[in-house]
């Protein structure tokens, strides 16, 4: 209880310093042209923002811009065009307020702004982790049916798949607990240990994603082992401004509909968002059959109002995931044909219903935050509140009566004191904690219901030369975990404290070429399931047991890259070696099996071992046309328990994708815009180094195209947008290694090809 009232405590002191230095700021109006560097013509309809306060605004048909109302103090202030290379710039507005800015022609985004990794923002060649950006619209002309499956072709990231609907990120190699998703800056908090569960987040209310790949406990604590998910929000829209998109697509496979509106606006510095999506699909279809029950329907709604004003920025946020899943348990006649909960053969036109059988999972995930970016003389203090209620049902016998019932209920603050720079040195100060509840209200519990505490603290500190830029940071986390006494649970507490760190260079040696080093250091406490797992439930095909005895695992992980961004190709080489004490992993041991209601599940274990995660990420894009460009990426992943000289399960299999892309260039008399037509090629190669219960994997070679456009006015207005994304054009037959159905022989999806439209809407 001490440490609840602490946390109350500290969110009280937040709350109250946040309103004491809301008071007047010395401010002043931003105002300059944007340019192409090459022809000196103005730039219309480039985005300027400052990613820090949440404001930005588009360029006039002169390339003019206004931003009124910026605290003055040294800000990063962001340019990005379509077909231009992002620019980015500290500027220190006690000195200067007109600022004009030059923008380079490109077909390749080598020059991404990201936030993710590093409280201070910055250009991706100064941060000295690996991160991905993935824009709005690689998002939603992907034709992915969640937030994770849009990630799919980042390097270093793969998924955990439950048929077509149901995707858990993996980064290099480490999944559950180990990769933290953020959305609107809270920690995504929904029984993230389950292989079943995936992310309630709707990827259609994403500005972008960028993706953190190695650890990352210095800033969000425990559970960033193999990297963050940053769902970051769009920048709100500038005053007098009104705008939003009607988003829709149709996939050919599952007949997956998808539906999305969404408008904002600023009034006087009152701004506010509203989005709104619907999906509904029937099972999907592999090369060979139609896999019964594995439908989905999905309802979401998020809504943002707030004020911008020139002491900063408060936004309150509310958004609302609902979801119904059909579990595949994968059950078959005589005859090989997919047969109900009751042994009947299922027919045809119950594998082509939208609608769910049993069993399925309810999931219904509720977020509240409030956001806010306060100036404190020349820095700021920026701090999020956050409550999350994630109710899961597993419905097995009965459409209202479910089995399982996991209700958790989380309470998060988080908040960060930027300093004004000091002698060349940015330093950040943070904080942050939770407070946890899970309760179990089914007839049966997989995990003992608990509460959960947490505390950390952190500094950090970046500096930047002219060539060289070095980052240091040090931060310690505290937890607490009370397991009930309830079900087949033996009550439990545990606490677990430690020390993160980490050390990063970044190095331009010339203006193309750059290399990055770092070291760091985190740690992870078990998770629930690995604590108190007893039991199997519908969705799975094991017995789990856990082992409240577990350690924390703490990890050493040892970083570099080398990249070059030439005016006809670039390309970047990315390397890790992570060395993790008591590893902590499930095994199913000298075949152990249980019967539960006569039928035999196989036991698996959780244990521990020291362990050895290492690999590489490789790209390398030739753009010698200025329209046609080749992009390339390799990832390779090799995990080993260093005791038992094992290598260890579910690790992804190594994979190579070749693209071409042609951007078809717009013609000045032409109503089409932003053309593009791609063929490309993903290797999924061989997976023979597993754990020795599990089973190796082929490879496989699928074939993909993409191609989209936009309609405009003569003078540059978008209209709407048009878009098409094949997948699996061959309908080739294949498992990947991270599929769960891998287990009861269900091949992954087989051909599908996704048919959208996007129709911008403003004032």
């Amino acid at each position: 209880m001490k440490t609840k009232s602490f946390l109350l405590s500290l969110i009280v002191f937040f709350l109250t310093l946040n309103k004491l230095v809301a008071g007047p700021n010395p401010v002043t109006t931003i105002t300059g042209k944007v340019t192409d560097k090459t022809t000196g013509l103005p730039i219309e309809a480039a985005e300027v923002s400052i990613t820090s306060l949440h404001i930005g605004v588009n360029t006039n048909s002169k390339g003019m811009f206004t931003l009124p109302d910026v605290p003055k103090s040294k800000l990063l202030i962001t340019v990005s065009r379509l077909g231009y290379k992002s620019v980015s710039m500290p500027i220190d507005l006690n000195a200067m307020s007109i600022i004009n800015f030059e923008m380079e022609p490109t077909t390749v985004e080598i020059n991404e702004v990201v936030v993710t990794g590093s409280p201070i923002q910055g250009q991706n060649v100064r941060n000295s982790t690996a991160i991905s950006v993935v824009s709005m619209k690689s998002i939603t002309s992907s034709g992915a049916t969640n937030i994770v499956d849009a990630l799919g072709n980042v390097p270093g990231v793969s998924q955990i798949t439950t048929g077509g609907a149901i995707s858990k990120p993996v980064i290099r190699g480490l999944s559950y607990n180990r990769v933290v998703t953020l959305s609107n800056d809270v920690k995504q908090e929904g029984q993230q240990w389950g292989d079943e569960h995936g992310i309630e987040v709707d990827q259609y209310s994403a500005g972008k994603v960028e993706v953190l790949r190695g650890p990352a406990s210095l800033f969000y604590g425990s559970d960033a082992l193999g990297g963050v998910i940053n769902i970051i929000d769009p920048v709100t829209s500038p005053p007098g401004s009104f705008k939003g998109q009607f988003i829709t697509n149709y996939s050919t496979n599952n007949g997956l509909t998808a539906n999305n509106l969404q408008f904002e606006g600023n009034y006087h510095g009152f701004v506010y968002r509203m989005v709104g999506t619907y999906k509904n699909a029937m099972s999907f279809a592999t090369p060979s059959e139609r896999v019964y029950n594995s439908a989905f329907r999905e309802n979401n709604i998020t809504g943002m109002v707030g004020v911008n004003k020139s002491w900063g920025y408060a936004h309150l946020t509310y958004s609302r995931f609902n979801t119904e899943l059909g579990l595949t348990d994968g059950q078959r006649d005589s005859t090989g044909k997919f047969v109900d909960n009751e042994g009947n053969t299922v027919s045809h036109s119950e594998l082509e219903s939208r609608s769910l059988a049993l069993p399925f999972q309810h999931i219904t995930h509720n977020k509240v935050a409030l956001n806010t970016n306060i100036a404190l003389g020349k820095g700021f203090i920026k701090t999020t509140l956050g409550f999350q209620n994630n109710k899961r049902m597993e419905l097995e016998d009965s459409p209202s009566v479910p089995s399982l019932f996991f209700d958790l209920s989380t309470y998060t603050l988080d908040s960060k004191y930027y300093f004004p720079e000091m002698n060349g040195w940015a330093p950040v100060i943070g904080i942050s904690g939770s407070i946890q509840n899970n309760r179990n209200k089914g007839e049966e519990a997989l995990v003992a219901g608990y509460d959960s505490y947490a505390l950390g603290a952190f500094a950090y500190a970046k500096r930047s030369w002219d060539k060289l830029t070095l980052d240091v940071g040090l931060r310690f986390d505290t937890r607490k975990m009370n397991g009930m006494e309830e079900y087949q649970f033996m009550a439990f507490n545990n606490t677990f404290s430690n020390i993160s760190g980490s050390t990063g260079l970044t190095y331009q040696l010339t203006d193309n070429f750059h290399a990055k080093a770092n070291i760091g250091r985190g740690f992870r406490a078990p998770n629930i399931a690995e604590l108190s797992a007893q039991g199997v439930h519908e969705g799975t095909f094991r017995y789990e047991v856990g082992n409240p005895a577990l350690k924390q695992e703490t990890t050493l992980q040892l970083d570099g890259s080398l990249g070059w961004d030439g005016k006809y190709f670039s390309s970047e080489l990315n390397g890790y070696y992570n060395m993790i004490n008591d590893f902590i992993y499930y095994q199913n041991t000298n075949n152990e099996q249980i019967d539960v209601n006569g039928i035999l599940y196989p036991v698996y274990r959780y244990i521990q071992g020291n362990s050895v995660l290492k690999g590489l990420e490789f790209s390398f894009d030739v753009h010698a046309i200025s329209s046609l460009h080749f992009e390339n990426t390799f990832a390779l992943t090799r995990g080993t328990n260093t005791d038992t000289k094992q290598d260890l399960p579910f690790i992804p299999q190594a994979k190579l994708t070749n693209e071409l892309r042609f951007n078809i260039p717009k013609e000045k008399k032409s109503g089409l815009t932003g053309s593009y037509v791609s063929l490309s090629i993903d290797n999924n190669f061989k997976q023979t180094k597993v754990d020795p219960f599990e089973s190796s994997s082929g490879g496989y070679t699928l074939l993909n195209a993409a191609l989209g456009t936009t309609f405009c006015s003569k003078s540059g207005h978008e209209w709407f947008t048009i878009y098409a994304n094949g997948r699996n054009l061959t309908n080739r037959n294949y498992i990947d290694h991270l599929s769960r159905f891998k287990e009861i022989g269900i091949s992954n999806i087989g051909r599908n090809i996704t048919f959208g439209i996007n129709v911008p809407i403003s004032n």
